[in-house]
C-alpha cells in the first residue's frame, strides 16, 4: 500500500469518525431540547403579562410547546428519512419484490411501502418500474397504497404527538388495508387496462440483489 493510498484511507476514516460523532453530539443536543419543551413553554408564557391559568396563557404555553415539538419531531424524522433512502433506492425495492410469491408478496410489498420514504411524485415511476419487472399490479398496488398512508414521517410525528399506542394501531390498520386491498385489485386481474407501452418499457437494471428472473403470475 502506498503512502498515498494510507492517506487517503485515513482521510476517509477520519471524515467518516467526525460524522459519527456529530450525529451523536446532535442526537444528545435534540434529546435534551426535546426534553426541555414543557420548561420552555412555561418560562416563555411568563414573559406575557397575562395570567397562566387564562384560556389566553393556556394558547400561549401551548404555542410555545407544540410549534418546538413539530420542529424537532420533523427535523429528527427528516434526517432518518434520508438515511432510509439512501438504504432503499427503487431499484433495490424493486428487486426485493421481484420473483416473490404473490402470498408473500403483498405483505412484504405492504411493509416495504412502510418503511421506503418515497414521495408521491415517485408513485408514477415506481408503477412503471414494477410493472415492466414481472411484479404483478396487486403487489405494486399494496406497495404505493401503503407509501402514501404509513410513511415513516407521518408514522414518527404521529408517534411524537399523540403517542405509541395511536400509532401502532394506525401501523397496524394502514398495513392491513394495503395488504387487502393489494389482493383484491390483483384478483380483479386489472393488467387487461395496462396500455401496452406500460407492458413493454425497459425497467432496467433491478439492483445489486438476487431476482430469479421469473415474471410471476398474475392470478
Amino acid at each position: 500500500m502506498t503512502i498515498a493510498t494510507q492517506r487517503l484511507k485515513s482521510g476517509r476514516d477520519g471524515s467518516a469518525l467526525r460524522w459519527y460523532l456529530g450525529i451523536a453530539g446532535a442526537s444528545v443536543i435534540w434529546w435534551l431540547a426535546y426534553g426541555q419543551l414543557i420548561a420552555f413553554s412555561e418560562w416563555a408564557t411568563t414573559l406575557f403579562p397575562v395570567d397562566r391559568q387564562s384560556h389566553t396563557g393556556e394558547a400561549i404555553a401551548f404555542f410555545f410547546y407544540d410549534v418546538p415539538k413539530v420542529l424537532l419531531l420533523l427535523t429528527g424524522i427528516v434526517f432518518v428519512t434520508g438515511v432510509l433512502r439512501s438504504w432503499f433506492s427503487p431499484e433495490k425495492t424493486r428487486a426485493l419484490l421481484a420473483g416473490r410469491r404473490q402470498i408473500f408478496g403483498y405483505p412484504m410489498a405492504a411493509a416495504l411501502g412502510v418503511l421506503t420514504p418515497f414521495c408521491s411524485c415517485s408513485s408514477v415511476p415506481l408503477f412503471i418500474g414494477f410493472v415492466s419487472a414481472g411484479i404483478p399490479l396487486g403487489v405494486t398496488f399494496s406497495f404505493l397504497i401503503a407509501g402514501p398512508m404509513v410513511g415513516p414521517v407521518g408514522l414518527g410525528l404521529l408517534y411524537g404527538l399523540v403517542g405509541w399506542k395511536i400509532a401502532t394501531i394506525y401501523l397496524v390498520f394502514g398495513f392491513t388495508i394495503a395488504t387487502i386491498a393489494g389482493w383484491a385489485l390483483g384478483k380483479m386481474r386489472l393488467e387487461r387496462y395496462l396500455q401496452a407501452w406500460v407492458r413493454d418499457i425497459n425497467a432496467g437494471p433491478a439492483g445489486d440483489l438476487p431476482r430469479s428472473g421469473r415474471v410471476l403470475p398474475t392470478g
